[in-house]
């Protein structure tokens, strides 16, 4: 059985976890797995976004533990968590459509991608500190980076569990979906993002990430100026103008 599935559409692919009698336990096959798909789909000229789901009940149950301790030290858990970190990294836009629960390191695999949708059933537990072991994998920050602090206490500290509605009332899903639409909603954003040029959408990406290091407005400027002048020069735009222009002129 793979543990991660293909399945390419228009413009975009769903990467499913696949793992459902174990509520797709996040293993080292698994990572390798997504890892592999992620290459080859950016390699893919006709994919530019990518949605990340769980089969059957749940997204994500977390790290497998007998790998997690037979991984130990930093080269360790860096092995466990590549997958993770590929994903955080992908030049295509990523959606995650969390279908049930996304456990401990398995909440990683959502706060790596661009934009969260929650389904009704969704469960977001980071579950880290009530198994005995320090959060990894960048979970703090990502998920700082998408809440507030209060939040992120709540959760890691205190064990706060959120449903998908109070996941998008705090900021960590972009919206709470009903499980039957959830998929549909995702290919939906997918769509839209993969209409774009390619190549305008990627770089775009790009000069959002920069953002998180500018501190000033003229800096802010400067980071979007490179891509705006290339992409005025592309068909995609310069097509847009000259239609305008034609219906200007016959207006």
């Amino acid at each position: 059985m793979d543990s991660v599935l293909v399945d390419k559409r228009d413009g975009y692919a769903i990467l499913t976890l696949n793992d459902p009698d174990r509520r797709n336990v996040f293993t080292l096959d698994m990572s390798a797995r997504l890892s592999d798909a992620l290459d080859a789909l950016e390699d893919d000229e006709s994919i530019s976004a990518v949605i990340v789901t769980g089969a059957g009940q749940g997204f994500c149950s977390g790290g497998h533990l007998d790998e997690l301790l037979d991984n130990p030290g930093h080269d360790g858990l860096r092995r466990v968590y590549a997958g993770f970190l590929r994903l955080a990294e992908s030049r295509l836009a990523t959606i995650a459509a969390v279908n049930g629960a996304a456990i401990g390191a398995g909440m990683n695999a959502v706060l790596a991608c661009d934009l969260i949708i929650a389904a009704e059933s969704a469960r977001f537990d980071s579950r880290f500190l009530r198994i005995g072991i320090a959060p990894g994998g960048g979970h703090t920050w990502r998920l700082r980076n998408l809440t507030d602090l209060q939040t992120v206490k709540a959760m890691v500290l205190f064990g706060e569990v959120l449903d998908g509605a109070r996941a998008a009332e705090v900021g960590l899903a972009w919206k709470c979906i009903p499980d039957d639409q959830l998929l549909t909603a995702a290919e939906t954003l997918a769509a839209t993002a993969a209409s774009a040029p390619r190549q305008l959408l990627l770089r775009t990406k790009e000069t959002i990430h920069r953002t998180q290091t500018i501190p000033t407005g003229t800096d802010a400027v400067d980071n979007e100026l490179g891509t705006q002048v290339w992409s005025m020069g592309q068909p995609a735009f310069q097509e847009m103008v000259a239609a305008l222009k034609d219906r200007m002129a016959d207006g």
